[in-house]
């Protein structure tokens, strides 16, 4: 087995992990970073998800919440909450989404395994280099 996965310098979770040991079979192949969603217990905040987090990844300020509130008025709220980030990534509609509004990114990947009412399962591609975002693509997988 792989001890990291080749070109993967970091998974980001979004939430609804619902058990730890997505977290650690996750880590085999690249650090995690998770952030606690509704479905989620104690547990995986012992994991060390907790509700929000920001991050530097390769220079660019990153912000992750699971619940990113309603739709209407989302790009003002999360800009209030996350203003130094250049992307935030959230999870919960499992709608995947990936806009720019008032320079900051909003990234939800979707779900790879719940795909709810979208037509295919999805995970999200980030290439991040010397503080920019390359590239952003949501990936179908189902």
């Amino acid at each position: 087995m792989a001890t990291h996965l080749e070109g993967v310098d970091a998974i980001l979770h979004a939430g609804d992990v619902c058990t730890p040991d997505v977290l650690y079979e996750l880590s085999v192949w690249a650090p995690v970073h998770a952030v606690r969603g509704n479905n989620d217990g104690l547990d995986v905040a012992d994991w060390g998800a907790p509700d929000t987090l920001l991050l530097d990844l390769a220079g660019l300020s990153v912000a992750m919440i699971h619940d990113s509130g309603p739709a209407e008025g989302r790009a003002a709220r999360l800009r209030r909450m996350f203003p130094d980030a250049a992307l935030v990534v959230f999870g919960h509609s499992h709608v995947p989404l990936n806009e720019i509004h008032d320079s900051q990114r909003l990234f939800n990947p979707g779900s790879p395994t719940d795909r709810r009412r979208q037509p295919r399962g999805t995970m999200g591609l980030l290439e991040i280099d010397d503080g920019q975002l390359i590239t952003a693509h949501i990936v179908a997988v189902t």
